[in-house]
């Protein structure tokens, strides 16, 4: 199951901020508001990363930090750079809507607005957060891969080195009373050298299984990602 999902909403306008709340609440969304775009800010900058808003809603004019500004620092910061942004405004105009786009917002509702279109709009853009999330995970996961494959292959060559010293060692060794011991030694030490390359590549296993099950508990299951939108976002 899907964690409800948190959306901060920022508007001067004390009814609209009432209004949503009041739907989105009803519809299972933990909802967080803002009447000026300083506390808006603040709440943004000063969340943990698992504490962000999975949505913002902001007006584009707010006392103090305007919506444009809000845009723009939420896009800016590599911690906030992916959650989706929809920019409020009473301006219907090409222009603004292109610019708002342009930098980075995920959508742009005009004033006056039907409430079923804008939770249309919020589950769209949660969704395509969903699937950018997926494929950063997915990104992560194979990187994860690479970096194991790699590491694997480098102990991999130490330990033939090692065997390949070892096998030299005894091809080599013309056995005499007098050499028994010394050559135990270096069977003793070539087979501790083994020992502990092993040793190497079961603790990277094992660090890799751990890391890769975290991602995976991450993943959004594809069965979720061809549900219609509607049916996508579980509040």
């Amino acid at each position: 199951m899907i964690n409800r999902k948190k959306i901060l909403i920022a508007d001067s306008d004390a009814l609209n901020l009432e209004f949503f709340d009041l739907m989105l609440s009803k519809l299972g969304f933990i909802v967080e508001k803002a009447q000026d775009g300083h506390i808006a800010l603040e709440k943004i900058t000063n969340a943990a990363a698992s504490e962000l808003p999975d949505l913002i809603i902001i007006n584009d004019v707010l006392p103090k930090v305007s919506g444009w500004e809000i845009l723009k620092a939420v896009k800016a910061d590599l911690k906030t750079a992916f959650v989706p942004v929809l920019l409020l405004s009473e301006i219907n105009d090409v222009k603004e809507i292109v610019e708002a786009f342009e930098l980075g917002a995920d959508d742009y509702i005009v004033k006056p607005f039907n409430f079923s279109v804008v939770l249309a709009r919020i589950r769209a853009a949660l969704r395509n957060s969903m699937l950018i999330s997926q494929i950063r995970t997915r990104e992560k996961r194979l990187a994860l891969a690479e970096e194991f494959s790699g590491s694997l292959k480098h102990v991999i060559i130490h330990f033939q080195q090692a065997f390949e010293e070892l096998l030299a060692d005894i091809t080599d060794t013309n056995a005499g009373a007098a050499l028994n011991e010394a050559y135990a030694v270096k069977i003793k030490d070539k087979a501790s050298r083994a020992r502990d390359i092993f040793s190497g590549i079961e603790t990277i296993i094992e660090q890799t299984e751990s890391e890769w099950m975290g991602l995976k508990e991450q993943e959004i299951g594809l069965t979720i990602l061809e549900k219609p939108i509607r049916d996508t976002v579980d509040c």
